[in-house]
């Protein structure tokens, strides 16, 4: 199925500009806390190495394994004899486990804290989410040339793709409220309160260019 494999290269070259733009944001609000902040000699270095070499190396290879993992799940599903919800729950669950294994929200956080179990649901539901967009993006048999247009005839209106972010949107949300509600989760001895606001800030920042995208995309 050509159309499948077309797409796939487009939601793929789209999502890895989407991951590098998010990453960007991180890195200039890490610049501003530290800059703004009166903090100390030992503090300052531990956050701006570890978001370095998180955001450099962890990050992104553990989020394009992510979106690889994706993708070819659902393309998995396309293309052995359609989807059903027993096939999509099996695939789902074969692939949680390394799809899990690459999340760095919970990559970053201790296991034996009281809200790590609840962080790995949001994650699956994350991964479902995903999955499920994934396969009806995919689907697409029209001629498409771009990201956009594959967008607009996927979901047809502006209010189904609305609806579509929102899901993933608000699962992020609540992932990032757990970490505020109690940032002793992180695995970071120092400046947890730092990166807990680099990643509201980012996430903020994130969410309000994909909503101006979907403006575009359905001008």
């Amino acid at each position: 199925m050509e159309h499948v494999d077309r797409n796939y290269k487009l939601i793929y070259d789209r999502m890895v500009e989407q991951m590098d733009r998010s990453l960007g944001y991180g890195k200039m609000y890490v610049d501003s806390e530290l800059n703004a902040g009166v903090l100390n000699f030992i503090v300052k270095p531990i956050v701006k190495s570890f978001y370095q070499y998180w955001s450099d190396k962890e990050a992104r290879v553990s989020t394009l394994e992510q979106i690889n993992i994706t993708l070819d799940t659902a393309k998995k599903l396309l293309l052995n004899g359609g989807v059903t919800e027993e096939k999509f729950n099996r695939e789902v669950e074969s692939s949680l486990k390394i799809y899990l294994k690459n999340d760095q929200t919970t990559s970053q956080c201790k296991k034996s804290h009281k809200n790590y179990k609840k962080l790995l649901a949001i994650s699956k539901d994350i991964y479902v989410s995903q999955v499920k967009e994934a396969i009806v993006m995919l689907s697409v048999r029209e001629d498409v040339n771009t990201y956009n247009d594959l967008s607009r005839v996927a979901f047809k209106t502006k209010e189904n793709a609305y609806r579509a972010l929102m899901i993933q949107l608000d699962y992020n949300e609540v992932g990032i409220s757990l970490l505020e509600e109690d940032e002793s989760i992180l695995k970071i001895a120092a400046g947890r309160d730092i990166i807990i606001r680099v990643l509201r800030k980012g996430f903020e920042h994130t969410k309000t260019a994909l909503i101006e995208e979907l403006d575009e995309i359905f001008n």
